[in-house]
């Protein structure tokens, strides 16, 4: 059990499934509008999520996961995030991060196709966080 006042509760949740709900003693998160480092009792907030690696410190280990925008509110010691899609780093498949980083990089690159720019490049950025964290944090 942690101790109260030195961890906060940290609730990651996607429309698929609780992605984590663990005791924390740091959460840094990119916000929108710039990095958001959070300890435990801070002060409400609400603020829309970038697609960015979330990491936390838990007992001493530094620790991550993929998060696809969405949005984090924090209120009585304890941080939600609400995002459309998040990964451990264990539960990402890097060979299937990087075919989906190459298609995106193709349509982006192919100048004559008729393909959503702003959908391939968040599908680029996804994939990229994808892979950066499971490069960092061991992932498959």
């Amino acid at each position: 059990m942690a101790e109260t006042g030195k961890t906060i509760r940290l609730e990651v949740i996607t429309p698929d499934a609780a992605v984590l709900n663990e005791d924390v003693n740091f959460v840094l998160v990119r916000a929108l509008d710039g990095d958001l480092g959070i300890l435990p009792n801070h002060a409400p907030l609400i603020a829309s999520l970038s697609i960015w690696p979330l990491e936390y410190e838990q007992q001493g280990q530094r620790q991550a996961i993929t998060i696809a925008k969405g949005f984090l509110e924090v209120s009585n010691n304890t941080i939600t995030v609400i995002t459309p899609a998040a990964e451990k780093p264990g539960d990402i498949d890097v060979r299937r991060a990087q075919a989906a980083k190459d298609r995106a990089e193709k349509r982006l690159s192919d100048l004559n196709s008729n393909i959503d720019v702003e959908r391939a490049t968040l599908a680029l950025q996804r994939a990229l966080r994808r892979i950066d964290v499971a490069k960092k944090y061991g992932g498959q």
